[in-house]
């Protein structure tokens, strides 16, 4: 497992889960800083992802080794390597349920959660009603999700016409606070009519890839927390491994057999440790599955510290405002170790 780390080991231990279609490298804003405050920060490349090895990226592979609690053991096992005892476990994305799973079976290990972009209410997505497909179907429409679990979803986006270069930036673009359509609100329910009013990125055009539907959202210039050069770091990676790593993931949640086996593991089971949620201000992500905003804060977490939603940015918060998260971050860390953040 490939890992980048800041500050000095035998520090409380801080472990940086990140999403997809990233890396480990997408922490590299707040790792500093973080490490300078007194922490050792640790932050792998997930499993499926840039230079982390040992995982099979045929579609036809086996997914047992992408299932939820088999990525909550690679964490574990992980910091069993570094010697780490216990540690504060921060997920974004994708991270943010792999880091829940975290805090929620293991507490003896994980000490606190931070959720970002990704609440988490406890209920897999692919236990969700799935009648939802054929009804937004009839409307032109497929979710995101059931997209990324297809056989030619790795292919779409790996070998797009624009180039796996543009496809990322228009995709990290489309979903961020730069783009002015990004004003989310709550969805009232689970079903095609509240989901339709999502953006495409999350609710697809029923015809198209999701290279072809965020081509339209290429800006005319890199921005200003993207660079062309880190944009290159994401696309050399993605060149190398393609997709189908991150993509199992996906396959694992929206199997219903897979869901039920994470229910049936986690029945009625809480995240008990100290928890907090972190996402842009512009982030949809916070309501594209409704309801669990508020399972969240209501049942999923028993102590709950809070909800923040940070002006200026989007779906990359840690990105697009690292000054901010990280003062987040340390805020939430110091309230658990009951120490001053001065």
């Amino acid at each position: 497992m490939h890992v980048l780390e800041a500050g000095e080991r035998g520090h409380p231990a801080v472990l940086l889960l990140h999403g997809f279609p990233e890396l480990a490298y997408s922490w590299r804003k707040v790792m500093p800083a973080l490490g300078a405050a007194g922490f050792h920060v640790v932050a792998p490349d997930q499993r499926g992802y840039g230079e982390t090895t040992g995982w099979d990226g045929r579609y036809d592979a086996s997914l047992d080794s992408f299932r939820m609690l088999n990525l909550v053991e690679d964490a574990a096992q992980l910091l069993r390597r570094l010697e780490i005892d216990r540690v504060h476990v921060v997920g974004h994305n994708f991270g943010s349920p792999v880091a829940a799973y975290c805090a929620m079976t293991r507490p003896e290990l994980f000490r606190s959660v931070v959720l970002m972009s990704a609440p988490f209410g406890g209920q897999p997505i692919g236990a969700r009603d799935r009648q939802m497909h054929d009804e937004l179907a009839r409307r032109g429409r497929k979710h995101y999700q059931w997209y990324y679990s297809t056989p030619e979803a790795d292919r779409d986006m790996r070998e797009c016409t624009q180039g796996l270069h543009a496809f990322l930036r228009a995709y990290y673009h489309y979903k961020s606070g730069d783009w002015s359509g990004n004003k989310p609100f709550c969805l009232e329910r689970w079903s095609a009519a509240e989901l339709e009013k999502l953006p495409t990125y999350y609710v697809m055009e029923l015809d198209k890839t999701m290279a072809q539907t965020v081509v339209a959202y290429l800006p005319p210039q890199a921005s200003a927390w993207l660079t062309e050069e880190e944009l290159g770091i994401y696309a050399d990676a993605f060149k190398r491994t393609g997709f189908q790593g991150g993509l199992q993931w996906y396959r694992c949640a929206t199997s219903a057999e897979h869901s039920a086996a994470l229910r049936a593991a986690t029945r009625d089971r809480t995240i008990d440790v100290p928890a907090t949620f972190i996402a842009g201000a512009a982030d949809w992500g916070v309501y594209q599955k409704p309801g669990e905003f508020e399972r969240m804060q209501d049942r999923a977490c028993t102590d709950f510290r809070g909800c923040h939603l940070v002006p200026g940015a989007g779906h990359w918060v840690q990105q697009e405002q690292p000054e901010r998260t990280t003062q987040l971050l340390l805020d939430f860390l110091n309230e658990v170790r009951g120490r001053s953040p001065n």
